[in-house]
């Protein structure tokens, strides 16, 4: 079963948070203080932040930047996951991705259900890989940011995690790029 192998060291790792939204600025971005207060917590390194309108070409912009930026391990975004005609984040991450990580929607939303019933059915959050770099696309929610990041990602991004995490294959994630 999932557990934390304490014989091992942590590995922190670095992290930049984008929120998606039209309206809000940083000092009202609860969702995005969610994710840089738990990641924060958990030993990792906050690599940048910023927020971003919903516009498509602009938020796979941004994430390409942070994918070819050798400073940045893993992009988390929050906003534009849902249904309505605003909401493009999940199609820029798409742009973007060399490999989709299919199973993360489909255990957010079954940690999603616990919390908010059928409801979970209407978001799209998703994650992939691109450039050796993780990407997570949640939704716009403080609720659902730390849903995600308590029931997946700290797990996930704890080298210590067994039987396996993102981290420990972190530096095979590009390794078709460097056989070139």
């Amino acid at each position: 079963m999932s557990r934390i192998d304490e014989t091992k060291d942590f590995i922190p790792i670095r992290i930049a948070v984008l929120t998606v939204s039209d309206t809000r600025s940083l000092d009202e971005d609860r969702s995005g203080q969610v994710l840089v207060d738990r990641l924060q917590s958990a030993g990792h390194r906050l690599a940048e932040r910023k927020i971003i309108r919903d516009e498509r070409d602009q938020i796979a912009d941004q994430l390409r930047a942070w994918i070819a930026d050798p400073d940045i391990d893993v992009v988390i975004s929050t906003g534009g996951t849902g249904l309505t005609g605003r909401d493009v984040t999940v199609e820029a991450h798409r742009d973007v991705y060399e490999k989709e990580i299919d199973a993360f929607g489909t255990v957010f939303t079954m940690i999603s259900m616990e919390k908010i019933g059928t409801s979970a059915v209407q978001s799209r959050a998703t994650a992939g890989v691109a450039g050796g770099t993780y990407l997570f696309a949640l939704p716009g929610s403080p609720g659902a940011c730390k849903d995600a990041w308590d029931g997946i990602l700290s797990l996930q991004l704890d080298y210590r995690h067994r039987p396996c995490n993102f981290v420990e294959i972190m530096p095979r994630l590009d390794e078709h790029q460097r056989r070139k």
